[in-house]
């Protein structure tokens, strides 16, 4: 009876330690980019963005210098985890050094409106975002940014292995 519970922990352990490890590979694998994050002030409101839309203060969206219009990205404040799902329609100078501006509503979510600035984690929303993403930068430069395909690999089980103690 020891055996046979101690052998179930042990396979409920590999089997959680795999799991882990593909949820983990997939969420690393979604990152486009990391670095520093600001806020568009008060002073854009009402004003249009490069996209052609009118800035809101209110809406969830960003600035970045290369992803294109329409990409949806999660932005992760890495000092205390916070995120939020913003939508690029507007660009960046290239000689910012940050990496994206959020609207102030994002920024709230993100609780660096008493920073000013916050270093933050840049990913693909999910798989599909990323396949598109992979797709525009085909054949063309992406400096800076970390967007490649996303193989999922296979577990293969080893042939031979007995998890159960016969009695």
């Amino acid at each position: 009876m020891l055996a046979s519970n101690v052998l179930t922990r042990l396979a409920l352990f590999f089997f959680f330690t795999l799991f882990a490890q593909e949820v983990f590979s997939q969420v690393d694998s979604l990152l486009i980019q990391q670095g520093t994050a600001s806020y568009y002030g008060k002073k854009f409101q009402g004003r249009q963005t490069s996209s052609g839309e009118i800035f809101h203060l209110d809406s969830l969206t960003a600035a970045h210098k290369r992803l294109p219009f329409g990409t949806v990205v999660r932005v992760i404040n890495l000092k205390n985890g916070n995120s939020v799902v913003v939508r690029i329609n507007d660009r960046l100078p290239s000689y910012s050094k940050r990496q994206i501006d959020v609207s102030r509503a994002a920024a709230e979510r993100l609780e660096m409106i008493r920073d000013g600035l916050a270093q933050v984690r840049i990913e693909a929303v999910d798989l599909d975002q990323l396949d598109r993403l992979v797709e525009f930068y085909a054949n063309k430069e992406h400096t800076g940014l970390r967007i490649r395909p996303y193989y999922q690999g296979i577990v293969i089980p080893r042939r031979g292995l007995d998890l159960y103690v016969k009695e």
